[in-house]
Formats: structure tokens, sequence, C-alpha cells
């Protein structure tokens, strides 16, 4: 198996693309780091204007526990729902096959 893996075209084309990655692993793909600027650090500062609007995020936070919540409830319920069908699909068989047996 490993003689035609050697020679198979296959093998060679792995065997390149992996030489061609490789080798340009040693340039890197990221820029150089450029410090900001005066505009883009008054940007990222923190704005007082905006304290007011903080509550937001924990209202969405709530929300979206809510949501998981309610997810996970129906998930359980429908498996539950399958599981009760299950167990009465078989209890059924069993109660046809005693009742088919004592005949």
């Amino acid at each position: 198996m490993a003689f035609f893996l050697q020679k198979s075209s296959l093998a060679n084309h792995f065997r390149s693309s992996y030489q061609k990655t490789e080798g340009s692993l040693a340039l890197p793909n990221r820029a150089f780091h450029v410090e900001l600027g005066d505009r883009e650090k008054a940007l990222l500062a923190k704005d007082p204007s905006l304290s007011q609007f903080k509550s937001y995020k924990k209202s969405v936070w709530r929300l979206k526990r809510i949501g998981d919540v309610l997810t996970v409830v129906v998930v359980a319920g429908c498996c539950y729902e399958i599981y009760v069908k299950a167990v009465m699909r078989e209890e059924d068989r069993k109660k046809a096959k005693a009742a088919g047996g004592s005949e």
C-alpha cells in the first residue's frame, strides 16, 4: 500500500500543497500593528451620554435567558412525549402478545 502512495500523483499533489503551505507560514498573513490615531481613540472612549442606555444590555440578557429556558422546556417536553409514545406502544405490543397467546 505504501508503494502505491509513493508513486501516485495524488500523494504528490498533497505533498506539494503541504510544501506550499509550509513555505507560506514563514510570511505573516496579518499586517503589522499600527497605533490608533486620535480619532479612533476618541471613538473607542466611553461616552457618558450613553450611560442611560446601560440597562438595555441587562434586558437583552434576561430576554435571551428566558428564550434559552423556554427552548430547554420545549425540547424536554418533546423528548418526554416521544418516550411516553414508545412506552405505550411497547405496553400495547405486550398486551396484544399476551392476548394472542391466551386464545
